[in-house]
C-alpha cells in the first residue's frame, strides 16, 4: 500500500505531483505506512526503547503509536510538550489548556506534574483503526493532528506570554563577538 502524494495537505511548498492513487477500500494502518508519510511530510523520525515512531522537534516530542489488538485497535498521536512549567502556575496553565480544550477539536491536552514538581503538557488525538479506514481519511487526520500539535505549542506561548520570556533569555545571552 501506497499513499498518493496529492493526498498529502501542502505546508506551504511547492504543489505535490500525484504518483498513483492508494487502495479503494479500508486499509488497516501500520507503523510503515506512517513511516512513509512521514517521509512524504519531510519529518525527521526515530524508533523509541518501545519501537513507538518519534518524530522529535526543538520543545516537544510527538509519537505515533498503535495500542490493542484486532478490531480494537487505536492509532494514538501523543505529544510530549517538554517546557516545564512551575506547579504554582498549574491552575492558571489548567484554564488555559480548558479553553483550547474547548475550541479545537485535537489535541486534547492534559497535564502531567512529576515528582520534582515541575508541570509538562500532553497532547493526544486516536482513531479506531482495527476494523480499517479510508487511507485519505487515515492521512489528512494524521496530518492535521500534527499540524495541531504544533499549532498547540505556537499557541501556548504566545497565550503565556512565552514569546517574551524566550526573548529575554535570548538578549541577556553574550553574543560571540564579546
Amino acid at each position: 500500500m501506497s499513499i498518493d502524494p496529492s493526498s498529502i495537505p501542502n505546508f506551504g511548498g511547492q504543489p505535490q505531483q500525484p504518483q498513483g492513487s492508494g487502495p479503494a477500500g479500508p486499509v488497516v494502518p501500520d507503523q510503515d505506512l506512517v513511516k512513509q508519510l512521514l517521509e512524504q511530510m519531510e519529518l525527521k523520525y526515530v524508533l523509541d526503547e518501545e519501537g513507538d515512531l518519534a518524530a522529535p522537534w526543538e520543545e516537544f516530542r510527538t509519537y505515533f503509536m498503535f495500542r490493542g489488538e484486532d478490531d480494537q485497535q487505536v492509532f494514538s498521536v501523543r505529544t510530549f510538550y517538554d517546557r516545564p512549567h512551575d506547579l504554582e502556575t498549574k491552575p492558571a496553565l489548567l484554564e488555559t489548556i480548558d479553553d483550547w480544550n474547548r475550541r479545537t477539536l485535537w489535541p486534547k491536552v492534559y497535564s502531567h506534574t512529576h515528582d520534582d514538581g515541575t508541570v509538562r503538557l500532553i497532547g493526544e488525538a486516536q482513531m479506531l483503526i482495527g476494523t480499517g479506514v479510508s487511507l485519505e481519511h487515515f492521512v489528512s487526520s494524521t496530518v492535521s493532528w500534527v499540524r495541531a500539535a504544533i499549532e498547540f505549542d505556537r499557541w501556548l506561548v504566545e497565550q503565556l506570554g512565552l514569546e517574551q520570556a524566550v526573548d529575554s533569555a535570548d538578549d541577556e545571552k553574550p553574543s560571540d563577538d564579546e
